[in-house]
């Protein structure tokens, strides 16, 4: 696993032009947000006054506004002040370039350049190089983590940070900010609402995904945040990874999978990955997937949205689906 250092300095994290600079981005679809405006009426002031109190070191986080949301399943997000989001936006910035450099290629979320989709297509020349081209059988295990960023070790995490990043005072904003959600077990638990959360969760399971690619050495194996594969032409092999897999996530990270979501299938029998279910030949929409597809259009007529989906059916094999949805477009 590397060990390279983040070589910024907490000076530079919280300087005006990384502020400014985070705000520009921050910003972008948000200007009709009226908390959003609000604190852009006195911007210039805002933006010092938050640089002050960090430089200070007397920075305090203003709590989250909790809100459920329905995608497809019920989640609960928390939502911080505009203030807290902009500097979440300044951490981020500054350090997803280099702990992105330090994940393994086969972590899709939320990372430049990835994605679900370039997910799904990796998942397919895997299928191809197990099966060595559809003439063998392919094993898939797939593997859910129970209520992924609700059982995050707040503490773990910062041991974790804190071997990429020597600086004491990153370290102790980093430490606020994650301190500042409480979860339902004291000490356990990041929100899904900020925008480090994101690059949090890739470096906690980065120790996982280093663990199956270097301890496990399971060459083709891929994960999309709590979701994960690996595929062998041996079954028992697979499943005495498993017994390792759940060591691991157990003792190094607190962390368990869902009982009611680990599989280990062939390919042939097709494989439900990040709305599709997969075969050897081809993928179709999971069902699931196609009912709230449908529901949204009825509901939604907006352009983009038409688009959105029309660019996610092109990723599988939906010609007949495409002309029954879009027959009246």
């Amino acid at each position: 696993m590397s060990r390279v250092k983040f070589i910024h300095a907490y000076d530079h994290i919280i300087s005006m032009e990384n502020l400014l600079a985070a705000w520009k981005e921050f910003i972008k679809g948000k200007r009709n947000k009226k908390d959003v405006q609000e604190f852009q009426l006195r911007l210039f002031d805002n933006i010092y006054n938050l640089h002050l109190e960090l430089k200070n070191k007397n920075y305090h986080t203003g709590g989250y506004h909790m809100f459920k949301l329905h995608d497809p399943r019920p989640r609960d997000i928390h939502k911080a002040s505009v203030r807290d989001r902009l500097l979440h936006h300044a951490v981020h910035r500054q350090l997803y370039i280099f702990l992105d450099k330090t994940f393994i290629d086969d972590s899709y979320s939320c990372r430049e350049g990835k994605g679900t989709h370039r997910a799904l297509n990796k998942f397919r020349r895997f299928g191809y190089k197990v099966t060595s081209n559809n003439t063998k059988t392919a094993w898939v295990l797939k593997c859910d983590i129970k209520k992924f960023f609700a059982s995050i070790d707040q503490e773990k995490l910062l041991k974790i940070l804190e071997v990429h990043i020597p600086d004491k005072d990153i370290l102790s904003l980093l430490s606020i900010l994650i301190r500042s959600f409480h979860g339902n077990i004291p000490g356990t638990g990041l929100p899904l609402g900020n925008l480090t959360s994101q690059i949090f969760v890739n470096e906690y399971m980065n120790e996982f995904d280093q663990f199956m690619k270097h301890t496990i050495k399971a060459k083709y194996y891929l994960r999309y945040t709590d979701d994960f594969i690996i595929m062998n032409q041996d079954k028992i092999l697979l499943q005495n990874m498993l017994i390792e897999i759940k060591k691991f996530l157990h003792e190094k990270l607190g962390l368990t999978l869902h009982p009611n979501k680990v599989f280990l299938k062939t390919l042939a029998s097709g494989i439900d990955f990040l709305g599709w279910i997969h075969f050897p030949h081809y993928r179709v929409l999971r069902t699931s997937t196609k009912r709230r597809m449908i529901k949204n259009l009825k509901d939604n007529q907006k352009a983009e949205t038409i688009a959105s989906y029309r660019g996610m059916l092109k990723h599988g094999n939906t010609y007949k689906l495409q002309q029954k949805v879009f027959k009246t477009q």
